[in-house]
């Protein structure tokens, strides 16, 4: 039983700590899970996205992975200052074991305003919540089960589990720069450190498996082609225990309509995640509704057993301005947002 419950624990320390987390390719939509310091990236006095994403099904039990996120931001007396607060919320299930991590982190941000001339913001962001982990047994096979070196379902296995669940309280930092240059230039760059109070993760008491650090740094860039496009940069580099990654890439936004409030656009590009993935998008904005979709080509080294197939990833926002006094409409400048 406890060679059982170690290995299981292996595979939780593989998963959660050596650099998997759960990403998706869509990272520029999540900025709460890039940095608790990129809150009120938008254009709004609120904002809300979900996300759901579905990897590895033509060589494995799919990895299914969903997420909803939403966020307000209010201003802060007459000097362009502003506070996000948000939670984000999201649930990643794998394996025929239903591996699965459901976690709920609020977020509190401060955004300060560094130049009354023009945009320029010092933001730091917090975000510390409750997580689960759980696995169900039922459907994984022990070597009691294997006689004559077949195996069978109706054999009995003599393996119980105490413990099929975990859950811990985990936090995340983070600290972002952004501003303006030129007439339209936006940009912004950062850091953060999520898991800094490193959680114990084991379903064993006897085991004390950490939740390892994690560093990150993000950076992002847009300016305008002509009249009504522009070009945007989004990038990504994090590091957690002794694993690495960098993902990045551009898009192009064409511009319909646009005014104060609404906008409509269409954009598509690439991204791509080192030695993972190569990934194309599309992107519809429409008024407050802003919907994407990308797919994985997988170049990895599983590009062979799965003819390059990835997954599929869907996105949904819808963001904002509230009406009256306590719309940041004029009280507030958007310097993070690229778009």
């Amino acid at each position: 039983m406890k060679k059982i419950l170690s290995a299981i624990s292996f595979l939780i320390a593989v998963f959660t700590c050596c650099g998997q987390d759960i990403n998706f390719s869509q990272f520029y939509e999540l900025p709460l899970l890039r940095n608790p310091a990129l809150a009120g990236t938008y254009k709004g006095d609120y904002r809300f996205t979900a996300a759901f994403r579905n990897q590895w099904a033509s060589v494995s039990t799919p990895y299914k992975t969903g997420a909803f996120g939403g966020e307000v931001r209010m201003p802060i007396g007459s000097s362009y200052n502003y506070i996000s607060l948000g939670m984000q919320v999201t649930h990643d299930q794998a394996g025929d074991s239903r591996m699965s991590k459901t976690q709920v982190l609020p977020l509190l941000a401060y955004h300060k305003s560094l130049n009354t001339e023009k945009d320029a913001y010092l933001t730091i962001g917090f975000m510390a919540g409750g997580a689960q982990q759980r696995f169900d047994p039922s459907n994984l096979k022990f070597s009691d089960q294997f006689v004559g070196g077949a195996y069978s379902a109706s054999n009995p296995t003599q393996q119980t589990f105490q413990n099929t669940s975990v859950t811990y309280a985990d936090a995340g930092i983070g600290l972002a720069y952004s501003s303006i240059v030129g007439e339209d230039t936006r940009f912004y760059f950062g850091g953060a450190l999520f898991h800094f109070n490193q959680p114990k993760v084991a379903f064993g008491p006897e085991s004390d498996i950490r939740l390892n650090k994690k560093y990150v740094f993000n950076a992002g860039v847009s300016g305008p082609v002509g009249d009504v496009g522009r070009i945007i940069f989004y990038g990504d580099y994090f590091s957690q225990g002794g694993s690495n990654q960098m993902q990045g890439g551009l898009m192009y936004q064409q511009n319909l309509v646009e005014d104060e409030q609404n906008t409509t656009s269409l954009s598509f590009g690439g991204f791509y995640r080192w030695n993972d993935a190569f990934i194309p998008l599309i992107k519809l904005t429409y008024n407050r509704f802003t919907t994407g979709l990308t797919y994985d080509v997988n170049i990895s080294k599983l590009k062979a057993a799965s003819s390059m197939r990835g997954g599929f990833e869907l996105t949904l926002s819808y963001s904002g301005f509230f009406k009256g006094e306590n719309s940041s409409l004029s009280a507030v400048r958007c310097p993070v947002s690229l778009h």
